[in-house]
């Protein structure tokens, strides 16, 4: 689980990361095909603040041969089984896009919490990988444990949303800091605690 992979030092949260996970080609056919399907993302539970989550989403076909082999390979790297993983997307930030601070588990007091737990529970691990470096700006900010993740062209950054309880982990909050310059490109991979059927 996690080989060749760095441990982040906090007793607060189990994180990992990992360079190079992605090769630059890879990286590439990601990012045309993040341009060719991209929308306006979403958040889960809109909770009334305007501009919380600026960039744009893509999801991506996991019948594509490049998508197909890097879902696999995301799976294979966590030890996680491949049916707990919801399907893989990419997220473009341009200049002065941001996700604000937010978790990835579903929050329990959510008026949607049971819609979206209800058949494949909660989200256990999130891997998430950097396609591209912008010119300046797009880092990833884990306020709680005073830990900020550069991006760089193939880093895989991976959390554990939960404590060692099984209980969501209110440390693995973080925040997709504001590009200030050029673009941001990322592919981020969810799993849950059962196959989403």
């Amino acid at each position: 689980m996690f080989a060749q992979a760095q441990r982040v030092p906090s007793p607060r949260i189990e994180m990992f990361l990992r360079r190079d996970f992605l090769s630059p080609e890879e990286c590439a056919g990601l990012i045309a095909l993040i341009d060719a399907g991209r929308r306006p993302s979403t958040i889960t539970d809109d909770i009334g603040v305007a501009y919380y989550r600026t960039s744009e989403t893509c999801d991506l076909d996991r019948a594509d041969p490049l998508v197909a082999a890097i879902d696999a390979r995301l799976a294979a790297f966590a030890g996680l089984d491949p049916a707990l993983g919801e399907p893989l997307q990419g997220q473009r930030y341009a200049v002065g896009q941001e996700f604000r601070q937010h978790t990835d588990y579903f929050e329990e007091a959510s008026a949607d919490y049971h819609v979206h737990t209800a058949v494949a529970g909660q989200r256990t691990w999130t891997l998430m990988t950097y396609l591209n470096a912008p010119e300046a700006g797009g880092a990833t900010r884990f306020k709680v444990i005073d830990k900020i993740v550069q991006p760089e062209p193939g880093k895989l950054v991976a959390w554990n949303n939960r404590r060692p309880d099984g209980t969501p982990n209110p440390a693995t909050l973080h925040a997709g800091m504001k590009v200030r310059a050029g673009v941001k490109y990322v592919i981020t991979k969810w799993y849950r605690e059962r196959p989403l059927g």
